[in-house]
């Protein structure tokens, strides 16, 4: 890294300055502030392979500043801090499982986290690794640590919003030689940062808010264990889970913008759940910004924006489908944070333990005022 990449990184920054910024190469002369996608499967190469650039599987420079980018977000000046960009969120998420598990290992999952997570379960069985799972709320993961290798934590939780102590949780695994891997998808490193909070692994899906566009399939893992990531790179190149550098090119491209759409979404996300809330029927509401939720007082603590989402239930399928039918501005789309809000009965996957009439609300970045009227008016068409 230059001197001049590496002074802007270690200077303190505001979260919108150090988005804009992040991992962006040295200003040169007549050279773009931010060099456009590398396509290349293999470089120049003459005598011994001493790098930095070899072959297109194992590294790309496109990747290089996106990578950078990754961990001056979720770990400002740490220089030990690495992250591997990956294909798709699942990529990042089984190279780390699959590469730090062994037949005989233990997991400790949460059993009401993303709706892949079940075909996980049965493929970490089926290599012989013993998988124990548990509610995020509550911190109810602290009782299976005993003899684990590995506790994998989603919180807030997908898609019921619940939320865990991170550093509780972190130090009682530590202190059974737990490692400890964060889904860190929904709160966005400028939202929360899990290696801060004592994991070894942060990791997430760039699809979601981290891009923002609903435009391109991304994913990274983030750590400051050598030895730990460099497993996770090893499986990386062995199963060939890159990252297109176009895709990898456009998410550095977003995360520019990354504050401002997590700032607007957050706020109009709170000014939704508050709208819900105050209706006359009881919509069992769930945002960790609302005072009221259960999981406020831990992600309080451990959050410094609330996500995008929103969720709630309605009281049958056939209402719930109505709501959504009678939206104007919200699409019906699976996915969430993206600029454009979209809603979903999220039981029509069957992967989620939650009601047929349940709802998964991704607040976009329209007027307040429009979306608020949209999604209540919604409601009002489908109550008759």
């Amino acid at each position: 890294m230059s001197d001049s990449a590496s002074t802007r990184r270690d200077t303190p920054m505001g979260h919108g300055t150090r988005a804009v910024h992040a991992g962006l190469p040295e200003p040169t002369a007549f050279e773009p502030a931010l060099p456009g996608p590398v396509f290349a499967a293999h470089f120049h190469l003459p005598g011994e392979p001493t790098g930095p650039y070899t072959y297109g599987r194992d590294e790309n420079p496109t990747w290089t500043h996106l990578e950078r980018a990754l961990s001056e977000l979720e770990a400002p000046g740490e220089d030990d801090v690495q992250a591997l960009v990956f294909p798709s969120g699942m990529a990042a998420i089984s190279a780390v499982l699959f590469s730090q598990l062994r037949a005989g290992d233990v997991a400790v999952l949460p059993d009401d986290g993303y709706q892949v997570l079940p075909l996980v379960r049965a493929q970490l069985e089926a290599y012989g690794i013993e998988v124990r799972t548990a509610p995020t709320g509550g911190d109810a993961q602290l009782g299976l640590l005993d003899g684990a290798k590995l506790l994998w934590i989603e919180t807030p939780s997908n898609p019921g919003l619940d939320v865990c102590d991170i550093r509780r949780l972190a130090d009682a695994a530590h202190a059974r030689g737990v490692l400890v891997a964060v889904d860190n998808t929904l709160a966005t490193p400028l939202g929360q940062r899990p290696l801060a909070l004592g994991a070894d692994f942060s990791v997430a899906s760039g699809t979601k808010q981290l891009t923002g566009h609903g435009d391109l399939l991304l994913g990274y893992v983030t750590g400051r264990d050598a030895e730990a990531m460099a497993a996770v790179r090893r499986w990386r190149k062995i199963v060939g889970a890159i990252a297109g550098p176009m895709e990898a090119w456009l998410a550095h491209r977003s995360i520019a913008t990354l504050q401002l759409r997590v700032d607007r979404q957050s706020a109009t996300a709170l000014a939704v759940a508050e709208a819900l809330r105050d209706r006359r029927e009881d919509l069992a509401v769930r945002y960790p910004g609302l005072p009221a939720d259960p999981s406020h007082a831990v992600a309080s603590r451990q959050m410094r924006r609330f996500g995008c989402v929103v969720s709630f239930t309605l009281p049958s399928r056939a209402r719930a489908e109505r709501f959504l039918e009678s939206l104007r501005l919200v699409e019906d789309a699976t996915s969430f944070g993206g600029v454009r809000s979209t809603a979903e009965r999220r039981g029509r996957w069957g992967g989620d333990a939650v009601p047929e009439g349940f709802i998964r609300l991704s607040v976009g970045a329209e007027d307040p005022e429009d979306l608020i009227a949209d999604v209540l008016g919604a409601l009002d068409a489908s109550a008759g």
